[in-house]
């Protein structure tokens, strides 16, 4: 017995412990939650420094600056107008002094520059430059926007209002956070109603959603703790709740639809214990494959070498990591309690029945296909050639947007506008919009070339007033170190940072004017950065690392699934099917956000380009969700071919039989991932609706239309090169010899 035990799948192992000790099981899994977030907030989190963002040219020039301590610091800016009537020059004078002396009282400030007057007159600006990294601002800002208002009600009848990096920062971090809870008040009440429909119980369409928020709550613990070696980027949270509300749920149904399948084929004849082991043997072994594969797909964008793919991937892993973890630990205890008061209710049920002199009536066996799902299986079923045709032609025709999408890194002008600090700084633009863009040329040289590299630098300054893109009435700031060993050129540009003119200017300083200025120097070392010069740079950088990691993702989910299924073909099957529904969610996604389409459904939030990094984020993700779906019917499949079960009717039936359970995981998926599209930051948007198209892609049109049709072309040859299926599908008949095959999922 005990040999045999041993040899028992490690789910099935766990799941037995659980069973036999529930209470334990239970207990120990909700300390596990709040030891999490007790280290979590213990330690706290570790957040992404600028150095962690440095990529590319403009990140060397970074890391230059900072070697001399001409870094960028964060800053913000004071506009003081009148609020209506003629213009009051005494008291803006005295507002702009008042707010001068208050700055520079403050231990987060460095300089309070002069005022500067727009050229229509009617504002004045005053920009305090704040002590610290440029990122810390956000946190230090209090202070700074507390005398801001001070000043505000000493004067009524003006407008003083504060916008800059670190207060744009503070206001989108709350708007995130606003949004996270708009998500939750969105997909908790809907997720709840359709577990109803599924169950028909209260206490049964708990225990997905208990285990889904117990989970999320674990993972942003964890999240904490792994931040002190992979820093977080501010996304964390956002994909821990995106991915564990819809991986949380998803699990715990895959689990708890096949042990109430399993009760009522026994019909009273199993216990609980013996149910569970039974769901953990099947379903429970899938979850914990397509947990993995979600973790071995998200894995992949740490070769993206990008701080906010690491911190996205860090968030995707670790959720769906202790989702598995509940669903092969506590759920099977929950099931194992929920069941003992369903066989003590049955069991007085049955008692009354008999005093009555009532017959016992067997149930009917589980599972059973459905009149709705026979008839969607139909087409498949009965004309798979011209079905898969079809189906493929559709998705392709959805995917052929694709090739117009246009990536580009969303910034200040595509954040939304309802932030107050972002309503503030487009009224600072539309005063100033010198301030719009900012090129920094970093030089670093010998400090006996010093003379030699101002010279050119002042060139340089020279050629770029004379150049239409950018601003004439401002004049280039010189800066140098201490030891003259590095300068920093500052040039104006007035036009948005992702205008066309933005970008030619930048063009223009690497390609012409700093080789034929400071290149000209000898020894000298010269970048340029700047708020443009980092989209520009971040976007190639990512560019060059994209085919690394999408062979990288093709290979490993190729690898995974021939090893779960030993078969080659099934593995071809996946890659293929996983990439059509990826492309059609993006060609789906161009339409809403570059067409005009996008314009009437989002108005100001289609933002005419895609975010840069929602597609890699969204195609590593799709392929890890889509696993989900593959593994779970699949692996149905597999089961009944093992039996002998001919193919053609082994995919019918594995279709017909997990449909129910795929759909009810769709419809959850979905919801969660549609909320997002309510919310305010244009690539959230994005990302929620792209994954909600997908689901519903994978689940109503790759998985009822193409999978099955493409199954059943292809007969025996799905299994190749798998000997075990092959004797089996020979034999063409049920044994007992091959049910242990199935419980351990031998191919």
């Amino acid at each position: 017995m005990s040999a045999r035990t041993g040899r028992r799948p490690l789910t099935v192992r766990v799941a037995s412990w659980s069973a036999a000790h529930p209470w334990r099981a239970i207990i120990g899994w909700f300390l596990f939650v709040v030891l999490c977030l007790g280290v979590g907030s213990a330690i706290g989190t570790d957040k992404a420094t600028s150095e962690d963002y440095r990529v590319g040219e403009a990140g060397r020039a970074e890391a230059i600056a900072a070697e001399g301590d001409l870094q960028r610091r964060p800053t913000e800016q004071i506009l003081i107008s009148v609020r209506s009537g003629p213009q009051d020059p005494a008291a803006v004078n005295a507002a702009a002094r008042d707010i001068t002396v208050r700055m520079k009282k403050l231990p987060e400030v460095e300089d309070v520059a002069a005022p500067i007057r727009s050229k229509n007159g009617r504002t004045l600006m005053v920009e305090v430059t704040m002590r610290g990294a440029e990122l810390d601002g956000s946190t230090k800002v209090d202070p700074l926007l507390a005398q801001t208002a001070a000043v505000q009600k000493g004067y009524p009848n003006l407008l003083v209002e504060e916008t800059g990096g670190p207060s744009i920062s503070k206001g989108l971090n709350k708007q995130r956070g606003d949004d996270l809870a708009l998500s939750e008040a969105i997909t908790l009440p809907v997720t709840l109603i359709t577990l109803l429909v599924v169950f028909g119980s209260v206490v049964m369409a708990g225990v997905p959603l208990l285990l889904a928020l117990s989970s999320i709550a674990a993972a942003m613990g964890l999240s904490m703790v792994v931040s002190h070696i992979v820093p977080d980027a501010g996304v964390g949270n956002n994909v821990i709740l995106l991915i564990g509300m819809a991986v949380g749920v998803d699990y715990t149904l895959f689990y708890l639809k096949r042990e109430r399948e399993e009760r009522t084929r026994s019909d009273g004849r199993l216990g609980s214990a013996a149910l569970v082991e039974l769901a953990a043997a099947t379903s429970g072994r899938t979850v914990v494959v397509s947990g993995l594969a979600v973790i071995v797909s998200s894995a992949t964008l740490y070769l993206a070498s990008d701080v906010i793919f690491s911190s996205l991937a860090t968030g995707t892993i670790v959720v769906v990591l202790v989702a598995v973890l509940s669903s092969m630990t506590v759920l099977p205890a929950l099931l194992v309690t929920i069941g003992h008061r369903t066989e003590r209710r049955a069991a007085r049920r049955t008692a009354r029945a008999a005093e009555r002199g009532e017959p016992r009536r067997p149930k009917k066996e589980g599972a059973e296909i459905g009149r709705v799902w026979s008839a969607l299986l139909r087409p498949a079923s009965k004309h798979p050639a011209i079905t898969l045709c079809v189906s493929v032609l559709v998705m392709i025709c959805l995917a052929l947007p694709v090739l117009g999408m246009q990536l580009r890194v969303l910034n200040k002008d595509s954040h939304p506008r309802d932030v107050p600090a972002i309503q503030v700084y487009d009224r600072l633009t539309g005063a100033f919009p010198e301030l719009r863009v900012q090129h920094s040329v970093v030089v670093r040289a010998d400090p006996a070339h010093a003379e030699e590299v101002t010279e050119a630098l002042k060139d340089l300054g020279r050629r770029a007033q004379a150049d239409p893109l950018f601003a004439r009435n401002v004049r280039p700031r010189l800066r140098t170190s201490a030891d003259s060993r590095i300068s920093v050129l500052d040039l104006a540009v007035p036009f948005r940072m992702s205008s066309d003119e933005a970008m030619k200017s930048l063009t223009h300083i690497r390609e012409d004017y700093l080789p034929a200025t400071v290149g000209r120097v000898p020894g000298v070392e010269a970048h340029v950065t700047g708020d443009v010069a980092r989209d520009a740079d971040y976007l190639a950088n990512q560019n060059e690392k994209l085919p690394l990691v999408l062979t990288a993702l093709l290979l490993l989910t190729f690898v995974m699934t021939v090893v779960v299924f030993r078969s080659v073909v099934i593995g071809l099957i996946g890659v293929l099917l996983n990439l059509l529904s990826a492309a059609a969610s993006f060609g789906l996604l161009v339409m809403a956000f570059q067409s005009s389409l996008g314009e009437s459904l989002f108005g100001a939030d289609a933002t005419g380009a895609i975010g840069s990094r929602v597609p890699l984020f969204l195609f590593v993700i799709l392929f890890g969700l889509s696993m989900d779906y593959q593994m779970f019917m699949v692996s149905r499949i597999k089961e009944a071919a093992l039996r002998g079960v001919p193919t053609r009717e082994a995919v019918l039936d594995g279709i017909g039989r997990s449909a129910g359970v795929v759909t009810s995981a769709a419809v959850v998926m979905v919801t969660v991932f549609a909320s997002f599209v309510f919310l305010h930051l244009a690539e959230m948007k994005q990302i929620g609706f792209s994954l909600a198209a997908a689901v519903l892609l994978d689940a109503f049109v790759i998985r009822v239309m193409i999978l099955p049709s493409a199954m059943t072309l292809l007969g025996r040859a799905n299994w190749w090169p798998s000997r075990t299926m092959r004797r089996a599908q020979s034999a063409r008949q049920e044994g007992p010899a091959l049910v242990p095959a199935v419980a351990r999922g031998n191919g």
